[in-house]
């Protein structure tokens, strides 16, 4: 995009350099010209004005009165009555002649050198030239701050964009001066929270079906194995067969479900744990450090795990944020490995999470401070759309856990993973 609005600006002032500038140079060689032969010409017509009136007071032609008249080094040549009068030195080759009838049936031819005139123009055309370079020079520096301005900002809604659609929801604040790109910033901030809503009803939903089949599959087949043990063996049988239906019908639910978590975490790759916490804790150590508090980062080395690297960033971001608006004191970001899973911890020194609301803390809408109440919800919706769980483990004061899948030892960093089709 830079490359583009420099090549386009640069290709204007090009144009405009050109289109101005050869029209202009023109005109001033010409007006160079023009000017010298002007005066020229009326230098000869004061040198014969001034002989007319010489012949008519019946003196005899005398060129010394008009020799101040006559430029230097130019030739005044007088031709009157058949008779030549010459003043001044050769002009040269080329040179510059203007020739005046005189009233007395005589002429007066006056030749100048050419080369005053041309030097002149030599230096007005230069004077030109360097307009031309000093506008090509200024229109090339407003084309690379113009590229830079704009360019810049445009990587970054890009790069937003890009986050947006990697599953990274949080709000951007950083906005840029130009209302067309502010305008889009907006846009993708209302965007971002209206797909964070989407995924977390998408989870209740899934959730809800889930938890309502299960209970009335569940029902169902209690009441089809008690038919299924009376004494009238057509009853028995027939209840068998329905029992069997709906043991199958149990299986495809499971299946479904199974296709619909594999298909949320077909982004999950291979991911460098360690590596990724450091660069979310320098993005919020400075935010906890103008509020007066600090950032405690403890990882192990060589963390591997199965995520969405934007998932388990905006899930991060949600305990940090948290932490940072209802906590007090150091904040605690830790990794380690657990049991079968990468065990990440956020916690910090605050008052925690109120006795009331630890039932109810990942449910929707549910909160304290002020806040909205979708924050945990989604985080939880998230990290889970990975394969992984978000937990409370300490209320007073608070401490999250998060578990994610380890990476197997032929996973490949950076390589998308294959989700298993059958129901975790």
């Amino acid at each position: 995009m830079r490359k583009r609005v420099l090549q386009a600006t640069l290709l204007a002032v090009a144009v405009t350099t050109l289109v101005l500038g050869l029209p202009l140079g023109f005109s001033a060689l010409r007006l160079v010209a023009d000017i010298t032969r002007s005066d020229l010409s009326t230098r000869a017509q004061q040198i014969a004005t001034r002989l007319d009136e010489q012949v008519a007071e019946g003196r005899p032609i005398n060129l010394a009165d008009v020799r101040l008249v006559v430029p230097e080094d130019a030739r005044l040549t007088v031709h009157i009555r058949g008779r030549r009068h010459v003043y001044g030195p050769a002009p040269g080759t080329d040179p510059i002649v203007e020739t005046v009838s005189m009233v007395q049936s005589g002429s007066v031819r006056l030749a100048a050198p050419s080369g005053p005139m041309r030097t002149l123009q030599l230096q007005v055309a230069g004077v030109v030239l360097l307009l031309a370079v000093l506008s090509t020079g200024t229109g090339t520096f407003v084309a690379i701050l113009t590229a830079r301005r704009l360019a810049a900002p445009l990587r970054h809604v890009a790069d937003r964009a890009s986050r947006l659609g990697a599953g990274d929801f949080r709000a951007d604040p950083i906005r840029h001066g130009v209302p067309e790109l502010d305008r889009v910033a907006d846009a993708l901030d209302a965007s971002g929270a209206a797909l964070s809503h989407l995924v977390q009803r998408e989870r209740e939903l899934v959730g809800d079906v889930s938890h309502q089949l299960r209970s009335r599959l569940t029902a169902l087949q209690l009441r089809l194995e008690a038919l299924a043990d009376t004494e009238d063996a057509v009853t028995a049988e027939e209840a068998s067969a329905a029992l069997e239906q709906a043991e199958r019908l149990s299986g495809v639910l499971d299946d479904l479900l199974a296709a619909a978590t594999a298909a949320r975490a077909k982004d999950a790759e291979p991911l460098d744990v360690s590596a990724e916490l450091g660069a979310v804790a320098e993005e919020w150590r400075e935010l906890l450090r103008a509020e007066g508090r600090t950032l405690r980062l403890r990882v192990e080395g060589g963390l591997l795990a199965r995520a969405t690297p934007a998932r388990l960033r905006e899930a991060i971001g949600v305990l940090l944020d948290n932490a940072l608006r209802h906590g007090e004191g150091m904040v605690t970001l830790a990794a380690r490995h657990g049991s079968g899973t990468v065990l990440v911890e956020v916690g910090d020194n605050g008052p925690g999470v109120p006795e009331q609301l630890v039932p109810h803390v990942f449910d929707r809408g549910f909160s304290v401070g002020g806040s909205t109440g979708v924050g945990l919800a989604l985080a939880r919706a998230l990290v889970e759309a990975d394969g992984g769980r978000l937990e409370l483990r300490s209320a007073r004061p608070a401490m999250f856990e998060l578990f994610l899948p380890v990476a197997r030892a032929d996973d490949i960093l950076g390589v998308p993973w294959e989700a298993d089709s059958t129901p975790r």
